[in-house]
């Protein structure tokens, strides 16, 4: 794993020299570049995780102009300025600019370095490393309705609610709709809402002024401010506390933040887009959701089907992620062996696309044959399999049993067997079951 690239820009050698030392001794790859142009050449070129813009006396105004350039090529990877010249009104332009930190030399590097490594880790969270021209694979009629209507909803700029089983490409989903959207060159912002305590809701979501709390060094801005012009995914919403539910429902209405220790509210212009891997109606009915911040989510639905309702997009997917890794391990794989094949297709995927993509890269780590054989895949998969063999006469006698007792009901079989109608379809034309026998 490679160390995270600072670059260090401008102005004044002797503090860049101090600081690249210091960097360099916790850990980080430092990218030095003491004038403008060259700074911006670095940018471009060397993509860092993270860029320092070091300024003294008159050339502040200097570090706040290349603060804009870089904005308007990333609006994303953390901008720290570090001046020995400071004064409020100079703070409060360098946050209008887009400074994500502000130190006034000389600086505690505790507090320097661990603001680097917050930022760093809310960068990762924020914008996480996805293909960007990562398609929605699957030419089933299912999945053909599901891409029209996402770029349907894709040209609004309404609300939507993306549910699915854990796997089925939820993020993808949400990712697809902002790239489609008016809002695609402005940023799409990550929020995993079962990782966020009620105790850090209010910081991360709407940033902090400084001095808001001990701790609070620096101003910063949260989630929804990070996603200016652009997309707030809100992913797993379903394990949201009331309490978080009720404060992004305020923000997601009235379209403004409050910063903790803040004088007054801040206007946002966001789109949301929430995804869940449980029943929102049923949470509804437990009181563990609020009805108000569904009915707020709730305005395009969008429900993505388990891949054991769509196995006809298996040989797709597989084509997808072979010719994916075979660019990534610098191979010439060509496809399964045909009871390898038979094998992937028998399975029912309980982890959905997810699992299926893990399998392959799992297979790709050890394999040597330009061809997948079932004795490649990794064992766990293999005894998988040989169990779901095993369970199949069972599970044969269960659903002709299940329609003795519905008298060949389809409707009320598959509420017994807790399945989807295109499950019991699919069940049926497994192990060869007809209606009219």
């Amino acid at each position: 794993m490679n160390n995270p690239a600072i670059l260090i820009a401008e102005g004044d050698e002797i503090l860049c020299q101090d600081m690249k030392g210091r960097l360099f001794h916790h850990g980080f790859e430092v990218i030095e570049a003491l004038d403008k142009t060259s700074a911006l050449r670095s940018f471009q070129s060397r993509k860092p995780d993270l860029m320092i813009i070091c300024s003294s006396g008159d050339s502040s105004r200097n570090g706040l102009k290349t603060v804009a350039q870089i904005r308007q090529q990333d609006r994303g990877v953390p901008l720290f300025l570090i001046t020995r010249n400071s004064s409020e009104a100079r703070v409060v332009a360098a946050l209008r600019a887009g400074v994500t930190d502000y130190f006034k030399w000389p600086v505690s590097y505790e507090e320097l370095i661990a603001s680097i490594n917050r930022k760093l880790s809310d960068h990762k969270k924020s914008f996480p490393e996805t293909d960007i021209n990562e398609p929605m694979i699957g030419d089933s009629a299912a999945m053909r309705v599901i891409k029209a209507y996402l770029m349907k909803v894709a040209t609004t700029d309404c609300t939507v609610l993306i549910t699915g089983e854990t796997g089925t490409g939820k993020e993808l989903a949400a990712e697809l709709i902002h790239r489609n959207s008016p809002r695609h060159q402005k940023p799409f912002v990550c929020i995993n809402c079962a990782a966020l305590p009620d105790s850090l809701v209010e910081s991360e979501m709407f940033g902090y002024e400084r001095g808001a709390f001990t701790g609070a060094v620096a101003s910063k801005r949260g989630k929804f401010e990070l996603a200016e012009g652009g997309t707030v995914f809100l992913d797993e919403i379903g394990d949201m506390s009331p309490y978080a539910q009720m404060k992004i429902l305020r923000t997601t209405e009235k379209k403004e933040v409050c910063r903790l220790g803040g004088k007054g509210a801040i206007s946002i212009n966001v789109r949301v887009v929430g995804a869940t891997n449980r029943d929102p109606e049923q949470l509804m009915e437990k009181g563990s959701f609020r009805k108000d911040f569904y009915y707020r989510l709730n305005v395009a639905r969008i429900h993505l089907p388990p891949l054991r309702d769509r196995k006809e997009d298996i040989p797709s997917l597989l084509k997808h992620y072979i010719r994916k890794f075979n660019q990534r391990f610098g191979r010439e794989v060509e496809g399964f062996t045909e009871e390898a094949m038979a094998s992937l297709l028998h399975y029912d995927w309980p982890g959905n696309v997810r699992e299926l993509k893990n399998l392959l890269e799992a297979t790709f780590i050890s394999l040597s044959s330009l061809k997948i054989a079932l004795m490649d895949l990794p064992k766990a998969f293999q005894r998988r399999f040989k169990e779901a063999e095993g369970l199949s006469e069972k599970e044969r006698d269960r659903l002709l049993s299940v329609f003795f007792a519905t008298k060949w009901n389809k409707s009320k079989a598959a509420q017994k067997l807790h399945w989807s109608r295109m499950t019991l379809y699919r069940k049926m034309a497994k192990y060869q079951i007809s209606t009219s026998q």
